[in-house]
């Protein structure tokens, strides 16, 4: 690149110097560049690299550079020869308009291609010289080169002039850009479009670890940093890049190939030349690297010089230059029918005859002729009969990019010829002259040329100089012989890709899509965690948190679920929360009501027998009022145990507070008036006392009634201030939606119990201080023990309360009502019950008013 961009610099000011002194046109020089030439009213230039192989002589510096000695191809060239012979012929294009060409090699990569193509613009003959500067007097255009940068040299070098420069084979990206390359044009897509196609393949197959190699031109550094941009915008990641020596690849390579056998990625792009790329897979070879799945540039993906490394190479996948309408009618004849006889003094074909029967064609230059150990050409060799470079026509795909190059200039000619005067596009309305045009010209009517081959593919150049993108995707194959088949298993395109997976051999001879991955898919229920100082695609998967689910692969991060729901197993979904109270149709629910309606039952048998026997004296002796309503209570305290079971609502949360607060004062009241009257039985026994005429039947009642009724105006305050209320607790446990009554107000409830615990502190006051009354039926020591387990049940059932979780807090308060329910009914009613039914001779007066006799 450097000493190209000397050499026009030098170019540049020699030209300057030749106008400052001399206004008329001269040839520059006689650069006496092998070529090949046909006259013709518009003569075409061309640039092809003909020679390959480049063996440069030692330079003495003393004497102008001779023409490297190269191995030689012009098939291309050919091409161009060809196409230029069909539109001479045909009387529909550019009609009494002879087509020629002047075609000189640009020698691979050399920068002698500078010099032929200053060679094409430069007069064509002497007679030019002297003459005013009114013309080229060299080519309109140029048909090359194959090098981009050649291309970015040359484009460069006529830009100022208004050359046009048709490439077929140039595709870097940069070359795009019409500000720099206004004078550019090619018939083969942009890099970019071939690394975006590239993008394309490895994301279709999911492969985001990738490794690139990159040969270090513009072909493979540009294509490479498109590439990469595209992949990881879609999330992949780069696991290693690596640059490719197009001048000693061999060191290179032993590199590259430790780097590729160290890394875990089992995808490698390659962007670089075949003639880079064998070193490369040789070395691979020595390594016995056969299991990376290759993804081939379109500059290697059709080649055959690999074709002895096929336990390397064998499933590459690549793009290559579109073949479906490449197959040129008449081509492969032309190509064969070539004969020295046809071209006599043509170099290239007196060499590519040499090259391919391996004899030596008769020269005037005797001492050569004798030098030679080939034998001599007879002239009746064949070129159908010969299998080499030249005649392989099984991929032509840049040979159609030169023939759409040759056609589109043909056709911007056609129509730069058939404008008219005055409706021109030039200045003044004017048309450009076919047989002396202006620099620029031409270039005008390439912009806006659109056209069909005869092969039926639409020919236009876009804002960009570039032609619409599509290629072939072809997989290498070993076939049934063992020498390898390049088989066409897609296309891309423009933005659209198509691949039929099934017809793909990969890496190895699977046909699986193999994976190339740093880490393994994160699945449903986990996230993706960066790996700190490691590329976004190596990752821990994590299971998401409690709440939270994924429910897609790979997932960055977890989404919570909704309040009502709640993660699956997998979390991977969230699910209804599982909602839980104590309902009836639960073992527990099943045992409460069991035990409720049993105990219900047992006060209710209480009260029959209380009913049957209401006239003996037991019952009468105990005040049978209080005691029906004590047993009425008590079957309350027993059914409100029910309100506790179901689903909670507001009311009846409301109801079961308030029937278990009013049903255990009125069942504490009516014990604690049985205490008191106990009392006052005893006193009145006592001279001169009247107190149970004061505290009779009527005020006992009024007295039950009265502490009702407190305990009635502070559930009906607490009611209309705060009341319970049914609450959905999702926070306690995580999976499950607990519905239970809360009290609403700390203070009232804290009230109706207090008020409870009240009564029933002085009722076990009044009966303690009464245990010892020597009556042989005191009824006060059996209400001293009842109040004993009601007060140990309901300070037991405080602290579970507080620890018991869920549903099991409600239970909890269930058991503690019947448990005290049951203690009150035992102690108070069971002894009662026990002299009716089984001691009968002590259920008398005599016996009830007896005094114990002290021991």
């Amino acid at each position: 690149m450097a000493l190209a961009a000397a050499v026009l610099i030098l170019v540049l000011k020699e030209f300057a110097a030749a106008q400052a002194v001399e206004p008329t046109c001269m040839k520059w020089k006689n650069l006496n560049l092998p070529n090949l030439f046909q006259h013709g009213d518009v003569v075409l230039g061309g640039l092809f690299g003909l020679y390959f192989e480049i063996i440069v002589k030692n330079e003495t510096f003393r004497t102008s550079p001779e023409w490297p000695v190269c191995g030689r191809s012009f098939f291309w060239a050919q091409t161009m020869i060809f196409a230029i012979e069909e539109i001479n012929q045909d009387s529909t294009l550019l009609p009494n308009v002879k087509l020629g060409y002047k075609i000189h090699d640009s020698c691979g990569r050399n920068p002698k291609a500078l010099e032929g193509a200053l060679s094409l613009i430069s007069p064509q003959d002497e007679a030019a010289a002297g003459s005013q500067c009114t013309g080229t007097g060299g080519v309109p255009v140029i048909i090359g080169t194959p090098s981009s940068t050649q291309s970015i040299i040359i484009s460069g070098m006529l830009a100022p002039f208004g050359f046009p420069l048709v490439s077929y084979y140039a595709t870097c990206a940069c070359l795009s850009n019409k500000k720099e390359f206004p004078n550019f044009f090619r018939t083969i897509p942009s890099d970019f479009h071939q690394a975006r196609g590239i993008a394309q393949i490895a994301k279709r197959f999911g492969w985001t670890w990738i490794g690139t190699i990159a040969s270090n031109n513009d072909y493979g550094l540009v294509s490479t940093r498109i590439f990469i941009e595209e992949v990881k915008a879609a999330g992949a990641c780069i696991a290693f890049s690596e640059t490719l020596s197009t001048v000693y690849p061999e060191k290179d390579s032993v590199h590259i190939a430790d780097v590729i056998k160290r890394s875990s990625a089992q995808v490698i792009v390659v962007i670089a030349g075949d003639n880079t790329v064998f070193h490369l897979f040789k070395e691979l070879l020595l390594h016995n690297i056969t299991n990376r799945q290759f993804i081939a540039s379109e500059a290697w993906s059709t080649t055959r010089i690999l074709s002895d490394f096929l336990s390397v190479t064998s499933g590459v996948l690549g793009i290559a230059i579109g073949q479906r309408y490449a197959e040129i009618p008449g081509l492969a004849q032309f190509l064969v029918d070539v004969h020295p006889s046809k071209f006599p003094g043509n170099v290239f074909v007196r060499e590519l005859w040499e090259n391919s029967f391996n004899c030596k064609l008769p020269t005037v230059n005797l001492t050569e002729q004798a030098s030679s150990k080939a034998p001599l050409c007879n002239g009746s060799e064949n070129l159908r009969e010969v299998k080499n470079g030249y005649t392989d026509m099984s991929h032509l795909g840049i040979a159609h990019n030169v023939y759409k190059a040759v056609y589109a200039t043909a056709h911007a000619l056609h129509n730069l010829h058939l404008c008219q005067n005055r409706s021109g596009p030039f200045q003044n309305k004017s048309c450009g002259n076919i047989n002396n045009l202006q620099p620029g010209e031409l270039l005008h009517y390439l912009k806006t040329v659109r056209f069909r081959t005869k092969l039926g593919v639409e020919v236009y150049f876009d804002e960009n100089g570039d032609i619409p993108a599509t290629y072939d995707i072809v997989n290498w194959q070993t076939g049934k012989t063992g020498a390898l088949e390049i088989v066409t298993v897609g296309q891309i395109d423009g933005s659209e890709i198509y691949i039929d997976d099934k017809d793909i051999v990969w890496a190895g001879g699977m046909n699986k899509v193999p994976v190339s991955i740093c880490t393994e898919n994160c699945p449903p229920g986990t996230r993706k965690a960066a790996r700190k100082g490691e590329p976004i695609c190596c990752y821990d998967c994590i299971l998401c948190s409690e709440g939270s689910i994924s429910n897609t692969t790979n997932s960055l991060q977890c989404m919570k679920c909704p309040l009502e729901y709640w993660p699956n197993g997998y979390r991977n979904k969230c699910i209804p929360r599982e909602i839980e109270f104590l309902s009836f149709e639960d073992a527990m629910g099943i045992t409460i009501t069991a035990v409720s309606l049993s105990g219900m039952c047992m006060t209710v048998a209480v009260a029959a027998v209380f009913l049957y026997y209401k006239n003996t004296p037991i019952v009468r002796a105990n005040n049978s009022e209080l005691s029906f309503i004590l047993l009425f209570s008590i079957t309350l305290c027993f059914l409100c145990s029910l309100c506790f079971i179901g689903q909670p609502s507001d009311w009846s949360c409301m109801v079961q507070y308030t029937a278990f607060a009013i049903s255990f004062v009125l069942c504490i009241s009516c014990i604690l008036v049985k205490t008191i009257v106990v009392m006052m039985a005893f006193r009145t026994t006592l001279p001169g006392k009247d107190v149970m005429k004061r505290f009779g039947s009527t005020q006992q009642r009024n007295s039950v009634f009265a502490n009702t009724f407190i305990q009635i105006i502070i559930c009906i305050i607490w009611l209309s201030t705060s009341p319970p209320v049914a609450d959905r607790n999702t926070s306690y446990q995580s999976s499950k939606i607990i519905l239970k009554c809360v009290m609403g107000s700390v203070t009232g409830y804290s009230c109706v119990l207090g008020y409870i615990g009240l009564l029933a502190c002085i009722c076990f006051l009044f009966a303690f201080l009464a245990r010892n009354l020597p009556d042989n039926f005191n009824e006060a020591k059996y209400i001293t023990f009842s109040m004993l387990i009601f007060c140990a049940v309901w300070i037991t059932f405080i602290l579970a309360y507080i620890s018991s979780p869920g549903k099991y807090t409600t239970a909890v308060e269930t058991f503690a009502i019947l448990s005290s329910s049951f203690g009150l009914l035992g102690c108070i009613f069971v002894p009662k019950c026990y002299i009716i039914l089984l001691k009968p001779e002590k259920n008398t007066k005599k016996h009830l008013m007896g005094r114990k006799l002290k021991q």
